[in-house]
């Protein structure tokens, strides 16, 4: 099996993109973490305050998909559908 490794960068446009952020990102990390096949989740803030570092490891790919598929349907994917990803996704 080959892990799968996300990393990037959630690039917010204002002040009203944090504020989402901030409100919803706590639960996301818990749920992420507590999901089968996810090895580490960590999403943190930058110097730049519309900036968030994104680094993710799932176990193999089956588990990547997995989490992708709950992201989409879920408040976290729902609520920052609009914020810019700026993703490199290695291992798939």
């Amino acid at each position: 099996m080959t892990e799968i490794r996300l990393h990037g960068l959630l690039v917010c446009r204002d002040d009203n993109d944090i504020a989402v952020v901030v409100d919803h990102l706590e639960r996301h990390i818990a749920l992420t973490r507590a999901e089968n096949g996810c090895v580490s989740f960590c999403v943190t803030p930058t110097d730049d305050p519309l900036v968030w570092q994104v680094e993710e490891l799932f176990r193999d790919a089956g588990a990547f998909k997995a989490h992708q598929d709950r992201v989409a349907s879920s408040e976290w994917g729902r609520a920052t559908a609009g914020i810019e990803r700026r993703y490199t996704i290695e291992g798939l």
